[in-house]
């Protein structure tokens, strides 16, 4: 794995092995920050990516956090109920020289614990095949976890049935593989 744009291009990134992470393939990242980059995302015209608050739920490795903040991001949130994930995600983050911008939190995405502050961009990449997002989506926007407003990209595998809660407009989906990424306006 390794980040595929922005300042800390081609660095590479702590990978897990075994089957308890699934990392968001480079292919599907790279194609991800490109429409984020190049799409009109923001409501006041503004650059999406230039100075956001970024959450990244599942972490995981924390590959789609870092590569925002490798696109000018400001600062990150990652949340996981996996120890493990967040130790691998802080590692990353620190062979980065991005650990001062970045919060790790153990939480379940669904239940929460308080948010450190509203992100403007959100990223959701839970366990294909187990019905998380949902449930994960609600819960963050009842903690406080989005603004109003945020984009929030949900990753499901590609069989999966996802429908959003309440408060979240569908903008857009596209099919990577065996993965669905889903774009997300979260209206509160």
């Amino acid at each position: 794995m390794r980040i595929v744009a922005g300042k800390h291009r081609g660095r590479r990134l702590e990978a897990p092995t075994g089957r308890d992470v699934r990392p968001t393939s480079d292919r599907t990242r790279q194609s991800l920050f490109n429409i984020l980059a190049h799409g009109d995302w923001m409501e006041d015209g503004a650059d999406l990516l230039e100075g956001a608050d970024v959450l990244d739920a599942f972490c995981g490795t924390g590959a789609l956090a870092l590569e925002a903040l490798s696109h000018s991001a400001a600062r990150a949130a990652f949340l996981d109920k996996s120890r493990a994930s967040l130790d691998m995600a802080r590692r990353n983050a620190e062979m980065l020289r991005e650990a001062g911008q970045c919060r790790f939190i153990l939480g379940d995405a669904a239940q929460p614990p308080p948010a450190p502050f509203a992100a403007r961009l959100a990223f959701l990449d839970p366990p294909y095949g187990k019905d998380l997002s949902t449930p994960a989506l609600t819960g963050l926007s009842r903690a406080g976890w989005l603004a109003v407003g945020a984009l929030v990209c949900v990753e499901v595998g590609a069989e999966d049935v996802f429908a959003p809660p309440s408060g979240f407009e569908p903008l857009d989906a596209r099919d990577y593989s065996q993965a669905r990424i889903h774009f997300l306006r979260h209206r509160g």
